[in-house]
C-alpha cells in the first residue's frame, strides 16, 4: 500500500491491522459506504476488503446511494450493488421509516463497518444515517466500526447554534452546531455517549491528521461526497449557504457552482451586492452574476444574483456569510420568501427553521437593521453545553 500520503484514513489503517482483519474474515460483515469510501489509491472499500479475504454480506447506502447516482432528497431503492452483486439496503427512501435499517437487515450481522466522508456540517445527512445505524445495531447486539476520515473544513472551528427540540429533523437529529468541527468518528462517539444511539462502538482513527488541516492539506484525493458537493470550496461555503434551501431562491443547484451561486429571477444584483458589502465580512467577496439552473429551483429560467468568492478561507466564517445572505435577500425588494414545501419528510414546520434550528434566529435575521455578525455571535453563545460534550469525544488534539 502507498503510505506516502501525510494522512492515513481509518480505512487504510484497518487494511494494515491484522488483528481486526482476522475478526472481519471470521464474521458476518455489513458495510455502510458510498463513493467516498476509498483508499488513498482510490480503491473502493468493498474491493479492498474482498482483496484481503473479507466478503461483505450486505451493503448499506446513505442518501444518494452506495454509488451516489441520486440527487438530494431523491428516494433510493435497494437491490444489488451493480459492481459487486452484493445485496444493498437503501437508508434513504420514501418516508421517515426508511431512514433507519430494518432490524432484520442487521440481526444476522456481527459487525457493520462504516466508512463515509462527511463535510463538517450538521445538515449533511450521512452523520444522521450513521447514528440511526448505531441505534439499531445497539438493539441487535451488532458491533459498529467507524473508519475515520478528515473533517474537510478543519476540525478546530465551530459555528452556529444548537437545534431546539421542536426543530429536530433529518438535517438536525442532535443538538449540535451547524458547523460542528468534528470528524465522523468523533460524532459517533458523541452519539454513543450523549445522543441516545449507544452500541458496541469501535472507531479506527486516522494517523497524521491535525485539527487545523483543510482537506487539500491531507494529501488525500477529493472524491465528490454527493452530487452537489463537487469541490472543497463548496464544502467550505456549505454550512452557511445551505440555509438558502429554506428559501425559494436558487442555491445554485443545477449549475457547476452549487452554493457559491445564488439568486432569483427578481433579484437586483447591484443592490444585493451593495447590501452584502455593507456588512464588511472577513474573507469573502461578492460578484454580480446571472445563471440558468438546469434542474431544481428556477430550472431553465435566468436567475440574477451573486457568486460568493472566498478570499481568505481561514478568516471566512460561513454562518456569518449565510446569515448575511438571508438578511439581504429575504422579505424585501428582491421578492424572495421562505420555502413552504415539505422538506426532508417534514411538512408542518418551515424548512428554514429545521436548518437553522431556532425560530427566533430566523425571525431576527429579517428584522429591520439586523446585524448578521451580531446574530452569529449571539447564536454561538448557545453552544456551551455542546462544546463541553464535544470536548469529551475528540480523538485528535489541536
Amino acid at each position: 500500500m502507498d503510505v506516502s500520503h501525510p494522512v492515513q484514513t481509518g480505512l487504510e489503517r484497518l487494511l494494515d491491522d491484522r488483528s481486526r482483519l482476522k475478526r472481519l474474515r471470521d464474521a458476518s460483515v455489513g458495510v455502510l459506504a458510498n463513493p467516498t469510501s476509498v483508499t488513498a489509491d482510490l480503491d473502493h472499500i468493498v474491493d479492498a476488503l474482498v482483496d484481503v479475504g473479507v466478503r461483505p454480506a450486505r451493503l448499506f447506502g446513505p442518501e444518494h446511494g452506495v454509488r451516489a447516482a441520486a440527487q438530494d432528497m431523491e428516494a433510493v431503492t435497494g437491490g444489488e450493488d451493480p459492481v459487486t452483486g452484493v445485496p444493498t439496503v437503501s437508508l434513504y427512501g420514501q418516508d421517515l421509516e426508511s431512514l433507519k435499517p430494518d432490524p432484520r437487515d442487521v440481526r444476522d450481522l456481527d459487525i457493520i463497518v462504516a466508512d463515509i466522508q462527511d463535510v463538517g456540517a450538521r445538515y449533511y445527512t450521512y452523520a444522521s444515517t450513521l447514528g440511526f445505524v448505531m441505534e439499531v445495531c445497539g438493539q441487535a447486539d451488532t458491533e459498529v466500526w467507524v473508519l475515520d476520515r478528515p473533517n474537510p473544513i478543519r476540525g478546530d472551528i465551530v459555528e452556529g447554534n444548537r437545534v431546539a427540540p421542536e426543530y429536530r429533523s433529518f438535517v438536525g437529529t442532535q443538538p449540535i452546531a451547524n458547523r460542528h468541527g468534528m470528524t465522523l468518528g468523533e460524532l459517533a462517539r458523541y452519539f454513543d455517549r450523549f445522543g441516545g444511539w449507544s452500541c458496541e462502538l469501535d472507531v479506527v482513527p486516522m494517523r497524521g491528521w491535525n485539527r487545523d488541516m483543510w482537506y487539500d492539506e491531507t494529501g488525500l484525493p477529493w472524491v465528490t461526497p454527493s452530487p452537489n458537493m463537487p469541490t472543497l470550496q463548496t464544502a467550505t461555503v456549505y454550512p452557511g449557504q445551505c440555509l438558502l434551501e429554506g428559501t425559494d431562491a436558487s442555491e445554485g443547484r443545477g449549475t457547476t457552482r452549487p452554493f457559491e451561486l445564488f439568486g432569483a429571477p427578481s433579484v437586483d444584483c447591484a443592490q444585493l451586492r451593495d447590501r452584502l458589502d455593507s456588512f464588511d465580512l472577513d474573507g469573502v467577496a461578492w460578484r454580480e452574476v446571472s445563471f440558468r439552473p438546469m434542474f431544481q429551483k428556477h430550472a431553465g429560467d435566468t436567475v440574477h444574483g451573486l457568486q460568493l468568492h472566498i478570499t481568505d478561507r481561514d478568516a471566512y466564517r460561513s454562518m456569518e456569510a449565510g446569515y448575511a445572505v438571508i438578511t439581504a435577500l429575504v422579505g424585501g425588494e428582491h421578492g424572495v420568501g421562505w420555502r413552504t414545501e415539505p422538506y426532508e419528510f417534514v411538512s408542518d414546520r418551515l424548512a428554514i427553521d429545521l436548518l437553522i434550528g431556532d425560530r427566533e434566529i430566523r425571525e431576527a435575521l429579517v428584522e429591520p437593521g439586523a446585524s448578521p455578525v451580531e446574530l452569529a455571535e449571539r447564536a454561538h453563545e448557545d453552544l456551551e453545553p455542546f462544546l463541553q460534550k464535544r470536548a469529551e469525544c475528540l480523538l485528535y488534539q489541536d
